[in-house]
């Protein structure tokens, strides 16, 4: 059985920040390797249908308030003290999500952990491109280099592909997980994905 965790990830999604840490911390537990697959989330909504949970349940008593208490339940088990919604949420994520296709492997681990304390933590501003340029220098990225990949046309395509294939296999919001074949979604199912990497790690 395959050894690999895949996160089908968009900056835009305030549980992909939350699951991102605790991920992080299972791979390590396991000995999984981690494939970060940018997708587009504004683009799967479009492909099947789906809508954020704020307004896809608005109208049903109650839901809404229970799916924040969850996330109030989760932010505190995990400690995410410094968390906050992003001001101009729901943002555009296009030029990150571009970012990471001009990376790589651990480079895009690295991108991922660069920005998602900044938009989440400290609310980058999402239009502001020196603001973006000065977090990825920071982090020892060329940030000239990086944001002027994000206007390749093939980087660009990538992003739409990424995301069809994605709906193709069944995604439909974010987070999603692949393990094999095997999907999972959202991040109270990291608990199954342990679990069937550990039984991996045993055959």
């Amino acid at each position: 059985m395959t050894r690999t965790l895949e996160f089908i990830f968009d900056f835009v999604s305030p549980n992909g920040y939350l699951a991102w840490y605790p991920v992080r911390e299972l791979v390590e537990r396991t000995g999984a390797e981690l494939i970060v697959t940018p997708v587009l989330l504004g683009g799967m909504h479009k492909l099947t249908g789906n809508a954020p949970p704020m307004i896809r349940d608005a109208d049903v008593k109650g839901k809404v308030e229970y799916s924040m208490l969850e996330m109030r339940r989760f932010i505190e088990k995990h400690g995410y003290s410094k968390y906050r919604m992003h001001p101009q949420f729901p943002f555009n994520s296009v030029t990150f999500q571009r970012l990471l296709l001009a990376v790589e492997g651990a480079e895009r681990i690295k991108l991922v952990e660069t920005l998602l304390p900044a938009l989440w933590e400290d609310g980058l501003p999402v239009d502001d491109p020196a603001a973006i340029g000065a977090r990825l220098t920071e982090a020892g990225f060329d940030a000239a280099g990086l944001l002027a990949k994000t206007q390749d046309p093939a980087i660009k395509q990538q992003l739409i592909d990424n995301t069809q294939a994605a709906v193709d296999r069944g995604a439909f919001g974010i987070p999603t997980f692949y393990i094999g074949e095997e999907m999972f979604f959202g991040k109270e199912r990291l608990g199954q994905m342990e679990e069937m990497l550990e039984s991996a790690a045993q055959t």
